[in-house]
């Protein structure tokens, strides 16, 4: 028999938004194959977003954003949706995080996402 895997969702870790159209924005993502929910950065340089990075120093080393549905920039930029504020909030267990980061890199990251209106709960 065959087993069928359910992937993550567009939107799938979001608990409540005020106002969809305040909170989200169609952004540009700079690179990697991400699935919904990943946290991300914006890259100073060039305003482009990509996966959350606490070791960058490219400005993706601070939380800005999640990604709405899945985005593949594996070949080059994508427009994607992400919620970029809140108010929002967002369940923990469904944010994805690029790497392997440390509890404290996770609690930081989540601190960044408050600053922008979206509650990590």
């Amino acid at each position: 028999m065959t087993t069928l895997v359910e992937g993550k969702h567009p939107g799938g870790f979001l608990v409540w938004e005020d106002f969809r159209d305040y909170t989200r924005e169609t952004i540009t993502v700079a690179s990697g194959t991400l699935e919904p929910g990943t946290v991300l950065g914006k890259i100073t340089a060039s305003g482009k977003y990509a996966a959350h990075d606490p070791a960058a120093v490219d400005g993706t080393e601070t939380a800005v954003a999640v990604l709405w549905g899945k985005a593949d920039a594996s070949a080059g930029d994508v427009p994607a949706v992400a919620v970029v504020r809140g108010p929002a909030i967002v369940n923990r267990h469904d944010l994805v995080f690029a790497g392997t980061p440390s509890e404290a890199e996770i609690a930081a990251a989540h601190a960044a996402l408050l600053a922008a209106g979206i509650l990590v709960r």
